[in-house]
């Protein structure tokens, strides 16, 4: 799996002008399902994220995680994050989960998630959505497993 977490002081996912998830502060993760991931792909990354220590301490350093300091976290449905950009100017999607596999992973990843004790939203998995945020610091961070 994959996936870009940004640090943020607050975000939202719309559908249709209707806000269906927001957080902050805490996480906004944009996470992809690959080809050949299972469960337990997505309970490891769960766990990496929730114990990342990218939020400051009271030295201004990163030393704490989102568990740490109470954060919540956004959880959006990315496939673009398995874009090959390796040949030609079109991404190709082909390293991506099938949609049904991608849509149970990207729901497992976010149960496993709220399951270290962070309050998760998310977006809809397949829909058009709008995305906005202000991140933090900026902090941007690619993570696959």
């Amino acid at each position: 799996m994959r996936a870009l977490l940004q640090r943020i002081s607050h975000a939202k996912v719309s559908v249709d002008d209707a806000i269906i998830g927001k957080s902050g502060p805490g996480l906004m993760i944009l996470v992809c399902a690959m080809q050949g991931d299972d469960e337990q792909q997505a309970g490891k990354l769960a766990a990496k994220i929730a114990k990342l220590r990218i939020f400051k301490d009271d030295a201004g350093k990163m030393n704490r995680s989102i568990v740490d300091v109470g954060g919540s976290a956004l959880v959006v449905s990315q496939f673009t994050l398995a874009a090959d950009t390796s040949s030609g100017n079109r991404p190709g999607f082909s390293n991506a989960a099938p949609p049904e596999i991608g849509k149970h992973l990207y729901e497992a990843f976010a149960q496993k998630l709220a399951s270290h004790g962070i309050s998760v939203e998310t977006g809809q998995f397949g829909a058009d959505m709008a995305v906005e945020l202000v991140n933090d610091g900026p902090v941007t961070i690619w993570i696959e497993n």
